[in-house]
């Protein structure tokens, strides 16, 4: 029996059997569905894209994971030099993982370790946002604030060693003020935040908090990427020390992740001390069928030119969604390639998901919030059709 993620499995509905699925569209045995939310946000290309297809198949061919432990092989290889010609700056030096929660993982290690290996010993601190989702494992729940996962202050407490804070400068120099010789690193999803609510928020939030990291030595870590918010990375508008990429690594073909060092971090660990080593090694980093078809989603990207899309989908969006509104809803939010109407009472929103399997869209709300994250390669009647059932919920459900 399958334990399906999110869900209380005594009262879940029973979930549609996916059959096949082609472009933006996935096809149960009796519907067509446009995939509004890409799969949790990783199937930028749509599925079944013939060229990830044949990367794949190509690699396939020759042999389909060797670890890395005293091995190595050509699609790690060219992926890591992609990346780091493709981030910015030095940004150059590649952890991979098997996803984006064992990323995370990796990233808070290397902050804890970097500080460590300087004998800094009393920078055991993170400093986190509210509202923030970094993972499902143990260490990215204690620095996330996503109320699923309240359970575990339940059972052990606040930690001592997470200060979380609101996306409001004041907060953010005041937390400096008072922590700043314990931290060793301000984790963050920039811009928006995504489990934790569509949540929103301006870049000079992160330009003060880039001046506050330089001004007292802490790592700041950014996990983000693929255009979502509009930009390319938002770590090309502010830059981070350590940088996670998931999800869309792959267009969502396989799971895969990596954790991105600059030069600075990466040599806190470089020297002749054994101890000074990242001692960690995930089975399944830099699966060659994995790098073999992140190479080619990269080279997608550019070459068809995505931000291209992501503009045209937020114009549409804006355009569709100007002047809707509803005494039901508290806000709609509007970012990139991103769409969140938020209720003020969850129940608004509860039979929704059928209503738009009806319609031929897929979508999954959760808790307040009703959204869209859409492929990048919808056509304009397509991601209408998405607005126009979100719209139209509220109309019928007066």
């Amino acid at each position: 029996m399958i334990w399906y993620p999110y869900e209380q499995m005594k009262t879940m509905k029973s979930p549609y059997k996916i059959v096949n699925a082609e472009g933006v569209y996935l096809y149960t045995e009796d519907q067509k569905l446009i995939d509004s939310v890409s799969s949790w946000w990783s199937v930028i290309h749509g599925y079944k894209h013939p060229e990830l297809n044949q990367a794949i198949e190509t690699q396939l061919k020759k042999f389909a994971h060797v670890m890395l432990g005293g091995l190595t092989h050509e699609p790690a290889e060219k992926l890591s030099e992609k990346l780091q010609s493709w981030l910015p700056e030095d940004l150059d030096y590649c952890f991979f993982s098997d996803s984006g929660s064992v990323a995370v993982e990796v990233a808070l290690k290397i902050a804890l370790q970097y500080y460590m290996n300087r004998e800094e010993i009393q920078r055991t601190m993170v400093l986190a946002l509210e509202h923030a989702y970094h993972g499902d494992t143990f260490k990215t729940m204690e620095v996330g604030d996503d109320e699923d996962y309240h359970f575990v202050l339940k059972a052990y407490g606040k930690s001592k060693n997470v200060v979380h804070i609101p996306t409001e400068i004041d907060a953010l120099e005041q937390a400096f003020a008072e922590y700043h010789d314990r931290l060793n690193c301000f984790i963050v999803e920039p811009l928006l935040q995504g489990a934790g609510g569509m949540r929103m928020y301006d870049i000079s939030f992160l330009k003060r908090a880039r001046e506050l990291c330089d001004q007292y030595d802490v790592l700041l870590e950014v996990a983000t990427g693929f255009g979502r918010t509009g930009n390319r990375f938002v770590a090309d508008l502010v830059l981070p020390d350590i940088l996670v990429l998931g999800k869309a690594l792959t267009g969502g073909y396989i799971g895969h992740a990596v954790t991105v060092a600059n030069r600075k971090v990466y040599e806190g660990f470089y020297d002749n001390n054994p101890s000074h080593a990242l001692m960690h090694g995930p089975t399944f980093m830099g699966n060659a069928l994995a790098c073999s078809v992140a190479l080619k989603s990269i080279e997608i990207f550019e070459s068809q030119d995505y931000m291209a899309k992501i503009h045209r989908i937020e114009e549409i969006t804006r355009r569709e969604m100007e002047g809707f509104s509803d005494p039901r809803i508290k806000e709609i939010r509007i970012m990139g390639a991103c769409v969140c109407i938020e209720v003020y009472d969850s129940n608004t929103i509860k039979e929704y998901q059928q209503f738009a399997y009806k319609r031929g869209v897929f979508s999954r709300p959760f808790l307040n919030y009703l959204y869209a994250m859409v492929p990048y390669v919808i056509e304009e009647d397509e991601l209408v059709k998405v607005l126009q059932t979100m719209k139209e919920w509220f109309s019928e459900k007066c």
